[in-house]
């Protein structure tokens, strides 16, 4: 009897000594996984106050951006209106191409969307156009009829699934990227695309693909231009965006403009800085051996 009692007694410290022996092994592994997250390689930032000239001669405000995917490093002017939310204008366009795409509304890049006959300010929007014009024309009545097609619930369920800025929808369904309720962030815009870069959106490589090929502005030996304009208004406030990347001397190069003015101008000035201070910048930079 003795003996049996003494038997338990061991079989238990043994079980008990396991146990704990399992409790600490988890304690380990825990403590080795935060300590590995802990040293994870982070990205380098660096804040360019010297782009302020680029925006001062131009008579603008703004934020600028760029991700050095070699080298794992942040260029930023404003860290501020960086992370700001702002209206997506127009660069909502290459999302909306996406979605199009992707729920077959627009089977491809030479889909005809018939012209409604209304004139409009822009000559190159008042004929019908195929995707792949309405987005190098930037038609805004190609695109709502894109969004009207897809509808407000699909919109809305795909917004939250990328997700993509705020991923309001309020406004109306062809209105709410223009002066709705819709806001992305230049911080945004720059992880948004290098996305699309790197194929890593819930869609399929058909759609990116297309989109990618849509999205070349400029196409030489030594790079390759990809992006997108916005322009707006809002509260007093013109606004725009040039958001895209740049392939050049093996490396992809993501970038984000977004400039203000507090005034409405409507001039072509402010029209032609949304660009124009991007590639000064990134010319400075010496981004590619041509000039961009």
């Amino acid at each position: 009897m003795l003996s049996k009692l003494v038997y338990l007694v061991i079989k238990g410290f043994i079980h008990l000594e396991y146990q704990f022996t399992i409790m600490r092994a988890r304690q380990l592994s825990l403590l080795l996984i935060i300590s590995l997250a802990s040293c994870k390689h982070q990205p380098v930032t660096e804040i360019r106050n010297d782009f302020k000239k680029y925006y001062d001669e131009n008579n603008v405000n703004g934020c600028f951006a760029l991700y050095d995917m070699n080298n794992d490093k942040y260029l930023i002017y404003d860290t501020a209106e960086y992370r700001q939310q702002f209206l997506p204008c127009s660069t909502f366009k290459v999302c909306n191409t996406l979605i199009g795409l992707e729920t077959r509304v627009i089977p491809d890049e030479n889909y005809i969307i018939k012209w409604d006959s209304v004139v409009r300010w822009v000559p190159e929007w008042n004929q019908d156009l195929d995707l792949k014009s309405a987005f190098k024309y930037s038609a805004v009545w190609y695109y709502q009829e894109l969004a009207r097609r897809v509808g407000g619930k699909r919109m809305k369920h795909l917004l939250d699934t990328i997700p993509y800025g705020n991923a309001d929808t309020s406004g109306g369904i062809d209105k709410f990227w223009l002066w709705g309720g819709l806001r992305i962030s230049p911080a945004e815009q720059i992880t948004f695309i290098k996305r699309i870069h790197d194929n890593n959106l819930p869609f399929s490589k058909r759609s990116v693909d297309i989109l990618k090929k849509i999205m070349i502005l400029k196409d030489s030996a030594n790079y390759t231009l990809r992006g997108k304009t916005g322009w707006g208004f809002i509260n007093g406030q013109e606004i725009g965006w040039f958001v895209g990347y740049i392939e050049a001397n093996n490396n992809t190069y993501i970038f984000s403009n977004f400039i203000h003015c507090d005034t409405v101008l409507h001039n072509k000035a402010f029209v032609d800085a949304r660009k124009g201070v991007a590639l000064k910048i990134m010319n400075s930079l010496k981004l590619s051996p041509d000039h961009l």
